[in-house]
């Protein structure tokens, strides 16, 4: 039955959180007991990047001299790019939010020789171990753990199943000072769509890897927080850095399954199918240099040898070693017909992780009062060309707090433009879809000319023949959003053909080569360039039109 204005249901919070991975739990635990949060899933609350996640948490426990290595391996990673200031300062709150997750019974794993410490881990990039880990399921032991501390939480409230469309602000309304005011929202189980008022607003939705064919992130890695808040009016930054994970399991049964670059920490090795190394011919570092690079010498020896897949070899570690390292990741291999503690698994690269997002300052917070962005979601200077293994854990915990904080110490009353009235979501004018079959398609196509035309290695011929193919899907979905009733599909749909766009957007602008961005055309690296950063300014939101000739008369971004 379609729905009508008056079947809308409002929601009212202190602040809403959009998005319930590491970064949406923490804040939300972060946040004073007296305010009202609202969290919405997408999916189930365990939902998210973050329980995929299996390496750990970068935190510099080791004292002064293990932080100022922590720092300049960040910005050596970085390709120099990372803000210095914006480092330090994340790095320096490591060992806190160790700390911090302990107090909520993090269960990290301990050193056998000295259980009172923990074990730490070296990735590819660091200098030294200093990887906290909870064995190889980090990322799910993270969030079992932050989930049952929201639980225990009276305030926080869980919405599962709801898909943010858009956000609500008040310039789109007519106001002349911008404020964010909350966010329409697809209860997806319901079929309906919600309106959510909020005095404060925190995009925490991960990032974008899902815009590529071939991925380690789950389905929901769409970049809505990205893409909303770039239609809202924020600023975005950086899109052309999008971080391929060299190691993800050669195996089409397991849906894009990587194979943790703790694996090379602990003397992995990469191997041609020969059964020769190759890593040593592309950097000192060999199997422990950036992840730009290995993911580039695993392409370059694929494409040079015409072979499928490289292989990654820890076998000779023994079992016991092994299962005692790596439990989850030999358990899964070994439900696909790979053992690794007697033969090498196939791999390749992925794309894994968006470096880039909307601009926040120190605080976290957007271009627009009221809005934050925390997390993958957001850009804050860390990562610059290429994110070290395993500071995205680290960047969420720290970002949410510092939301939490700026939120905490804002004035309790609701800004004026909150008083404007919000029109509720209007369907009156849309009708079911009739070929839902053109969301699948157009799905498929935009993440295929992702892959073959903006992947680890580009050409400015490549990117003007994906710009004009995403102009084209761009404008065909547009059209069917404003035509048909919402969807979840089709709001993921939106979401990645508008990040698309910002990553070829992004890459057009960079005229060199500097870290997940390499260019055949501009193969070296500008010397000058060293703090230039893609920032991306979006055209004013324009207000909502009250009447309309056709389609949705709420909300659209033309």
């Amino acid at each position: 039955m379609p729905q009508t204005p008056a079947q809308t249901l409002p929601h009212d919070t202190d602040v809403l959180i959009i998005g319930s991975g590491a970064a949406g739990l923490a804040m939300a635990l972060r946040l004073p007991d007296h305010l009202e949060v609202l969290i919405i899933s997408k999916g189930a609350l365990v939902g998210g990047s973050t329980p995929w996640a299996q390496g750990g948490i970068a935190a510099a426990l080791g004292g002064t001299e293990d932080l100022e290595q922590h720092i300049e391996d960040t910005i050596r990673a970085g390709a120099r790019l990372p803000k210095r200031d914006v480092v330090e300062r994340i790095v320096r709150a490591g060992p806190a939010q160790i700390a911090w997750l302990e107090s909520l019974e993090m269960p990290f794993t301990h050193d056998q020789e000295h259980p009172d410490r923990l074990h730490l881990t070296r990735e590819g990039g660091h200098s030294r171990r200093r990887v906290a880990h909870a064995a190889d399921h980090t990322g799910r032991s993270l969030t079992e753990t932050l989930v049952n501390a929201v639980k225990a939480r009276s305030n926080i409230t869980v919405l599962e199943h709801h898909n943010a469309i858009d956000l609500i602000t008040a310039r789109r309304l007519g106001e002349t000072q911008d404020a964010c005011l909350g966010a329409y929202v697809l209860d997806i189980k319901a079929d309906r769509v919600v309106t959510i008022r909020s005095r404060h607003t925190t995009l925490a939705t991960g990032g974008a890897a899902k815009a590529y064919l071939f991925t380690t992130n789950p389905d929901g890695a769409t970049g809505d927080g990205i893409a909303m808040g770039w239609r809202a009016g924020c600023r975005v930054a950086n899109m052309e850095f999008i971080q391929f994970h060299p190691t993800c399991l050669y195996e089409p049964r397991a849906k894009s399954f990587l194979i943790s670059e703790a694996v090379r920490g602990e003397g992995g090795v990469l191997l041609r199918p020969d059964g020769t190394r190759f890593m040593p011919e592309h950097h000192p570092d060999a199997e422990l240099a950036p992840r730009d690079i290995v993911a580039r010498a695993i392409d370059a020896e694929i494409k040079r040898l015409g072979i499928d897949c490289v292989y990654l070899d820890i076998s000779f570690k023994g079992r016991e070693f092994i299962e005692t390292h790596f439990p989850m990741i030999h358990r899964r291999c070994l439900e696909f017909g790979y053992d690794m503690t007697r033969e090498p698994l196939p791999v390749v690269p992925a794309a894994h992780y968006t470096c880039g997002g909307v601009m926040v300052d120190e605080h976290a917070q957007t271009d627009i009062p009221g809005l934050f962005a925390i997390g993958e979601t957001s850009h804050t200077g860390l990562h610059g060309a290429n994110r070290l293994a395993s500071n995205s854990l680290l960047e969420c915990l720290v970002t949410a707090e510092d939301a939490a904080r700026r939120v905490a110490e804002l004035p309790s009353a609701p800004p004026p433009q909150a008083s404007a009235a919000i029109p509720p979501w209007d369907e009156s004018q849309v009708t079911d879809p009739d070929e839902a079959v053109v969301v699948t398609h157009n799905w498929d196509e935009l993440r295929r000319s992702l892959w073959s035309y903006v992947g680890i290695v580009r050409t400015t011929k490549r990117l003007y023949r994906a710009r004009d193919r995403i102009n084209l899907l761009r404008r065909e979905i547009h059209d069917y959003y404003a035509h048909f009733r919402v969807s979840n599909n089709l709001i993921e749909l939106r979401n990645l053909v508008e990040i698309a766009d910002l990553i070829v957007r992004s890459a057009l602008t960079r005229h060199e080569s500097r870290g997940l961005h390499y260019s055949k055309d501009f193969p070296d690296t500008n010397p000058r360039a060293d703090h230039f950063n893609t920032v991306l300014v979006p055209a004013p939101a324009r207000p909502y039109p009250q009447v309309r000739d056709r389609g949705r008369s709420t909300p659209l971004q033309d």
